[in-house]
């Protein structure tokens, strides 16, 4: 997400940074690159022309530190109001509201309704509630069956009655069979349209009336573009509004709905989705969000992935196994599958500092990248346990026979082997406490 605008935000800084001081020249060349970018990435033209004039006052301004270089300065300033427009941090509330709490979540067709249902209702577990979905789109039975399938795979309570009677009355009977069931959450997945209309507003006021949500929640297409305010406006007006849960982030590029609907609809950003699985839903930070933007990655959404893929007894015994020097190809494998967990390897990478401009360059390439780890897992599963406890009885009948295994050639399970004694050498010399011999880095680095 928000790859091209990322693009064209750092090049305009670049070019900032060759100058020696800011003027107020550079500052207006400055502007019109930032609102092209912004333009360009689908951001509203109402919103793009008060970010940039907000921008371009404190730019001009005297508030300008002369202590930072001229790209500095307009990156400061541009991160700043980014976060600013992105809007404080939502939270779900369930204050001055009765056990269970109902989320009513809307929404066009397609913007990936009952799969955040399920999603929603994984974050709440791991937050210690007990949700409960709750199926009420009568026009798709595809959705009610999608539904049941998602709350079975994430192993939640749910509630369906088909599609023939009324949605009001099965959001009704589905609070009451939450009840039963002891959950505290009810989450209501609702039906869509193509496009907002007047019998889907209806619909929709009259389940709000009779469940009277705590959180009703817009999902909405990050790949919309421009129409995603018009989006935000009606169902804002026609239903009312608590807060935004942004889908498909991963594959848009452009991302300037993220910021749109927040400015006009005036109401904060909750969730992001980032993938298809259940697991790829994230709280949204309006300054991590903006790193990400501005290509200064963010590793505190990188370090609770990796928290919520590893327990503390997991990571102890791996620290431990490395420090002893026993790190088997058994266990590089274990990590790889594991990372796998937190999302897709270039967006992991985009997260490090530094590492966002090489993706957006092609130096990451997801494609690649999976590729070659799912080259390295079918290697390593045509091995025997004793093969992957220890590589060193590995001859040239047994790596002929792992790579007709794997389906792949000789050379690249020889190139394996290699790359893992490489490994277990730097780690025997960090255990050692001597830095690791890196090709390209002087050995006195750390001294």
């Amino acid at each position: 997400m928000f790859e091209s605008l990322s693009q064209r935000l750092q090049n305009t800084f670049d070019a900032l940074g060759r100058t020696g001081k800011l003027t107020e020249a550079d500052v207006k060349t400055a502007m019109r690159e930032v609102r092209m970018a912004l333009l360009e990435a689908d951001v509203a033209l109402p919103v793009v022309k008060d970010f940039v004039s907000r921008v371009k006052e404190r730019a001009i301004g005297a508030e300008v530190a002369r202590a930072l270089k001229p790209g500095q300065q307009i990156v400061k300033i541009v991160h700043e109001e980014l976060v600013e427009t992105l809007g404080e941090p939502g939270r779900l509330s369930f204050s001055g509201s009765t056990k269970p709490h109902v989320i009513m979540l809307l929404g066009l067709q397609g913007s990936g309704k009952t799969t955040t249902a399920a999603k929603l209702s994984v974050y709440l577990r791991r937050e210690g509630r007990t949700p409960f979905l709750v199926a009420c789109d009568t026009y798709r039975p595809a959705a009610v069956q999608q539904l049941v399938t998602l709350a079975k795979q994430v192993n939640v309570g749910y509630h369906e009655e088909g599609t023939d009677p009324k949605p009001e009355d099965i959001a009704l009977r589905g609070i009451k069979a939450a009840k039963e069931a002891g959950a505290d959450v009810v989450i209501v997945d609702t039906a869509g349209r193509l496009q907002i209309d007047e019998n889907l507003m209806q619909e929709l006021q009259r389940i709000k009336q009779r469940v009277n949500p705590v959180e009703s929640l817009l999902v909405a297409d990050a790949m919309t573009g421009q129409e995603a305010v018009n989006i935000a406006q009606g169902f804002n007006e026609n239903v009312g509004i608590t807060g935004l849960v942004l889908t498909k982030i991963d594959g848009d590029a452009r991302g300037g709905a993220a910021i749109s609907m927040r400015a006009v609809a005036d109401v904060p950003i909750k969730f992001l989705g980032t993938s298809e699985k259940t697991d790829g839903f994230e709280v949204f930070h309006p300054d991590r969000l903006t790193d990400r933007i501005l290509g200064m990655g963010d590793m505190m959404t990188l370090i609770e992935q990796a928290e919520s893929a590893y327990s503390e007894k997991e990571a102890e015994e791996l620290q431990r196994k490395m420090l002893r020097n026993q790190f088997t190809l058994q266990d590089f494998l274990d990590q790889l599958q594991k990372i796998r967990k937190m999302g897709s390897f270039a967006n992991i990478l985009g997260m490090i500092p530094g590492m966002s401009r090489m993706k957006m360059q092609g130096a990451i390439n997801d494609e690649d990248i999976e590729n070659r780890i799912s080259r390295v897992e079918a290697i390593i599963n045509s091995m025997t346990p004793a093969e992957r406890e220890n590589p060193k009885i590995l001859n040239a009948s047994r790596r002929r026979r792992i790579a007709a295994g794997s389906g792949v050639e000789v050379r690249d399970v020889n190139d394996l082997i290699k790359q893992f004694r490489q490994m277990q050498k730097m780690m025997n010399q960090m255990r050692k406490g001597k830095m690791p011999n890196i090709p390209g880095l002087p050995s006195n680095f750390m001294n």
